[in-house]
């Protein structure tokens, strides 16, 4: 938002643009915690630069290749297309050029990826809309000598998932000595234990890990902090610690029967899953929970016991089912819609509105059903999270075994917060800034979900990339700041594919339900082709670029406004106009107009260009950068 507005009587606000409307405009870049300029990729595939679209989607965000598989997509969730019709589909664009360009399709892997990279640090081309999270005005920096290196200083950082690994790259590039602790027997944390196979494949997750040790990154894995190595030692290995262990305990019920034979938690489920170790299930399986880790649990219950969705419609007496049950309305449910969608396809059984009351047991305090209350509400009317129910509405589904999925804890037992002088929330969490991970202690540093709770894969990776630039910071004595650069030109002989507005939105392929079920590793997704990346991509309206006016040049004859496909525009009385917040010097009496731009609607068609006798509309595209900068503190 804009520092001043204006205000027709009686109307809605407008901006008085400035840098941060600029940079607001590009929705999907504004959305992503790490700001990657996803209007940039998707242009460039659409112009058929998929290597440079690439460039674009890694610069910030070195699980580029992950997200392209599994990230929530708040850029997708942002994209000013979804206004006018669909979003465009930029996660599933992302997974194209990075099955292309990224260490998955590198014949080395990723062994040699950084140093493409940095091969590529100097391409013009790739000077798009680069923020403080780039990588390669970072890289240029580290050659420059703009940035010194943390030669000789070292980092262990507990927990290899997203925010881990997203520290250990960014620490590495500035000449850390880094280290992972993994309790699992692979890094990767959630990332390979709690993302079923069938979603995210190992050898994508694998690849991507092995651009991160090829910067020298080391990882101890199978190794439990508190038991193989105590957190005092780690403290006196390294100069800074990280906690990045990430939420990997499931939530219990306060409910009876909770403790009873065959009550598991849905991520320890999906972890065993995972390992090679899953548990018997029984014929039949009970979920709670409506979200996305829920849908992960149920369907991943579906490939373990190999369900023969042939028969799922006829639901013959001893055909193995999966039932999952949640406090939410379908439409209130927090999982995805695709998850919601895929799940009904591969015949899980969703029960609405039902809140757990009770575990029913056998004689031998094993599982023998759930006890459900119907549930009225799951929000107040300040949409707080106070269910409601319905007593006296009972409803028993049998069972063999629950799979519980109603949130994540943490594990934070190798902590003592006396010895190590750590602060910590009531819920036990450790007291950190969420900004930059900084503690109670000089060397500890928290990231990811443990700082800020459960978030997105991105949010993730965006914390752990901040806390290495604190941690640098604090150890070298040395501020890094960002010099920023904005430029605004004209675009020559501005056009967009024919009918761009009118192009569909091409869905992702899936494969068939009887295909997907045989096992953990059928993936689900298919991806697009060239062909269909491209005419997706053609979809987007490309909003670094924007229409400028010069009032020098109007006549007022108001042709844009006639013009304008979408009603966006209009002209008004200047003195029609009140400000708001510091003065706008040109707001002045007298016989003068405004025009007034809609951009939530704007397509960017560039018909009122055209159509400007005065040539005072020019199409001109938006563009920053901002490179790294050291100073001593």
């Amino acid at each position: 938002m804009s520092s001043s507005t204006i205000r027709p009587n009686g109307g809605p606000a407008y901006s008085i643009p400035d840098s941060n409307y600029w940079r607001s405009q590009i929705c999907c870049q504004n959305a992503c915690p790490v700001h990657t300029d996803a209007r940039g990729y998707v242009r460039a595939i659409a112009e058929g630069q998929e290597e440079l679209a690439y460039l674009i989607a890694r610069g910030p965000n070195p699980l580029a290749s992950i997200c392209g598989r599994v990230c929530g997509a708040p850029c997708e969730a942002a994209c000013r297309r979804g206004d006018f019709d669909k979003p465009v589909s930029i996660r599933a664009l992302k997974r194209y050029i990075c099955e292309l360009f990224g260490p998955e399709g590198r014949q080395d892997g990723g062994k040699t990826l950084i140093d493409f990279l940095r091969q590529s640090a100097n391409r013009s081309d790739v000077d798009r809309c680069l923020d403080k999270e780039e990588l390669l005005p970072l890289l240029q920096a580290l050659t420059d000598g703009s940035i010194p290196r943390a030669e000789g200083k070292s980092v262990g950082i507990i927990g290899s998932g997203p925010a881990g690994l997203g520290a250990a790259h960014d620490l590495a590039l500035l000449g850390f000595s880094v280290t992972l602790y993994e309790l699992e027997n692979v890094l990767g944390g959630m990332l390979a234990v709690g993302i079923p196979e069938y979603r995210l494949p190992r050898e994508v997750i694998a690849s991507e890990i092995e651009a991160i040790t090829a910067l020298g990154v080391k990882g101890v894995t199978g190794c439990r902090v508190g038991k193989d190595v105590t957190f005092p030692e780690l403290r006196d290995r390294h100069d800074a610690v990280i906690v990045a262990v990430g939420a990997k305990r499931s939530r219990s019920l306060p409910i009876p029967g909770a403790d009873a034979k065959g009550v598991l938690g849905g991520v320890e489920f999906l972890r065993d899953v995972s390992v090679g170790n899953p548990p018997d299930l029984g014929q039949s399986v009970i979920v709670i929970g409506g979200g996305n880790v829920a849908y992960d649990v149920g369907r991943s219950v579906l490939r373990q016991t190999s369900v023969d969705t042939a028969r799922t419609a006829l639901r013959r007496s001893g055909v193995r089912k999966v039932v999952l049950c949640s406090l939410e309305s379908l439409e209130e449910m927090p999982a995805d819609d695709v998850e919601i969608i895929e799940g009904d396809e591969e015949g899980i059984l969703r029960q609405n509105s039902l809140g757990p009351k009770e575990i029913l047991t056998d004689g031998s305090g094993r599982v023998r059903g759930v006890a459900f209350q119907k549930c009225l509400r799951v929000f107040d009317e300040n949409r707080r999270f106070s269910p409601k129910f319905d007593e006296s509405d009972i409803t028993e589904i049998p069972c063999e075994t629950v799979l519980i999925s109603i949130g994540q804890g943490f594990d934070l037992t190798f902590i003592d917060a006396g010895r190590d002088g750590l602060e910590m929330l009531p819920n036990g969490a450790i007291k950190c800034d969420m900004e930059t991970g900084t503690t109670s202690a000089d060397d500890v540093w928290v990231a990811g979900d443990i700082a800020y709770g459960p978030k997105l894969l991105i949010h993730a990776v965006a914390s752990g990339k901040a806390v290495a630039r604190s941690i640098y910071e604090r150890l070298m004595g040395r501020t890094i700041t960002r010099e920023s650069l904005e430029i605004h030109f004209p675009v020559k002989d501005y056009a967009r594919e024919a009918n761009y507005e009118k192009i569909d939105r091409v869905e992702i392929a899936t494969s068939p339900v009887s295909e997907r079920l045989v096992g953990q590793s059928r993936l689900v997704e298919r991806g697009y082709s060239r062909e269909e990346a491209r005419h997706e991509a053609s979809r987007c309206l490309d909003c670094g670029v924007n229409t400028i006016f010069d009032g020098d040049k109007c006549v007022l004859c108001g042709g844009c406004v006639d013009v304008c496909p979408v009603t966006c525009l209009r002209i008004v009385p200047l003195n029609s106009l009140s400000s708001e917040g510091p003065a706008v010097p040109d707001l002045v009496e007298g016989e003068a107009s405004a025009i007034l731009k809609d951009e939530t609607a704007c397509i960017r068609c560039a018909l009122c260009a055209y159509r400007c006798p005065a040539a005072a509309i020019t199409m001109e595209r938006y563009l920053f950068r901002e490179n790294p900068r050291c100073q001593e503190d």
